[in-house]
This record gives C-alpha cells, structure tokens and sequence, in this order.
C-alpha cells in the first residue's frame, strides 16, 4: 500500500496507509463497494474471497484505529486471509480520516523485510496512495464494485524500483475441445507484456506459454476456471471461461 512517498521509499510508500473513507466525504467513498480480493503469500498460497470493504478497525501500536469502506486495507481485513502486523506512523483513532500513517508491516507469517514487503495493486496498477487514503488508491475515489484488489509480496529486483510483474490470462473457447489462453505479465504502472513460460492452470490440465504469450490446452467440453503462474512473478486471478 502506497501513500504518495519518495520513490526511494517503494516499500513504505507501497505499504503506508490503512485508513478508509471520510465522514462527509463524495457518495462514492461512502459507498461499500463489492469487490474480488486476492492475497499471494510467498509459499504460493493465494486465497480469494468477493467481498465488501466495508468499514472496520485495526489495532496498530497499542490502539483501536478506524478504516473506512471502499479502501484497499478495509478489503485485506475483511478478507481475513492471515493476521496482520500493522504500525502506525502518524495519530489514528476513531476517526477513519486518522488513519493515513499507518503501515502494514506483515500478513499471517510473511513479514516485510529490507526493500522487501506487502503492496497492493487495484486492477493491473500498483496503488499510488495509502491503502486506506480517503482519496483512494489513485487520488480519484474509493475502490468501485467489480474491481480487483491484489495483495502480494514485493520483491524489487536490486537496483530497481519495481516490484515483479503480476500475471492475467485471457482465455478464449477456439472450438474443437481447444482452449486458448494469453498471459500477461504487468508492472507497477499496468503496462503489460507477453509471458512466455508461464505455466496456465484449467482444472486439471496445464500447458505452458509458448514466446507469444499462449497456451494451448485440449479440454473436454464444461466450464473452467483458469489462472496462470510462474516463478518469480505473481500469479493471476482466475477467469471462468466455457469450452463447448
């Protein structure tokens, strides 16, 4: 999670924040917006919950602290995916607005690290504000319904201000028991590229992605759900597609 920090902070500035929407603020930010949220610890395990983001508390540095409806941490929290370490840099209370100076330090037993930590991405991009900013991850309003929300562990490459690439597939029926599936690998600011090697997951069948980008699998007519992984980069969400 990320308030708007010097780059030379990618860590903190990816993982500060934690509050949510403020008393007063737009309709938008007030609303509790159903979204698909996704943590991906480094063992792999990636569990994914649809669920609203609705207002809860934290307890970071010994005190009770609000986060708001429609941010980043308020999905985290409500996902319940592990335990979480939060400190709290600024003066959170009661008050959701409060809560812009707090920082997530580690979900279940993965805990930050150096350059190393847990950020979050809305769609393909890196948030550019505080998970719980009242302005939301991109300073243009709370997480809408139907948004993805990804948490994962940032692992810069040395000498880079980036975290690695998060993957999508776009999987298309080609008829004939023939399923095919683009990947794509994205970056902090949503610019994707083709990920060949990376390995697609349809039920039980797996193909790997040829230099384009895609994979190939014979798959008997039903209904699948398909996701793609691959070492060193994050795995997708997964995408339900028909093969007739």
């Amino acid at each position: 999670m990320r308030s708007r920090a010097p780059r030379a902070s990618l860590l903190a500035a990816a993982l500060l924040g934690v509050a949510a929407s403020v008393p007063g603020a737009s309709a938008q930010a007030a609303t509790t917006p159903l979204v698909e949220h996704m943590v991906v610890f480094r063992d792999g395990r990636a569990p994914v919950k649809t669920l609203r983001a609705g207002a809860v508390t934290v307890r970071a540095s010994g005190r009770r602290c609000a986060v708001g409806a429609g941010t980043p941490l308020a999905a985290l929290v409500r996902s319940r995916a592990g335990a979480l370490s939060v400190r709290d840099f600024g003066s959170c209370s009661r008050r959701a607005r409060d809560a812009g100076s707090l920082f997530v330090r580690g979900i279940g037993s993965d805990r930050n690290a150096g350059r190393s930590g847990w950020v979050y991405k809305v769609g393909q991009r890196l948030g550019t504000a505080g998970a719980g900013d009242p302005r939301g991850p991109f300073g243009r309003g709370a997480i809408r319904s139907g948004a993805r929300v990804l948490w994962f562990y940032c692992q810069a490459p040395a000498g880079t201000q980036s975290c690695q690439r998060t993957l999508a597939v776009e999987p298309r029926d080609e008829g004939g028991g023939v399923l095919s599936v683009r990947v794509s690998a994205f970056d902090n600011e949503g610019r994707g590229v083709a990920a060949p090697g990376a390995t697609v997951v349809a039920g039980g069948v797996r193909a790997e992605a040829g230099p384009d980008g895609v994979a190939r699998l014979s798959a008997a007519p039903g209904t699948y759900s398909v996701h793609a992984e691959q070492p060193g980069l994050v795995r997708s969400f997964a995408e339900r597609t028909l093969v007739r």
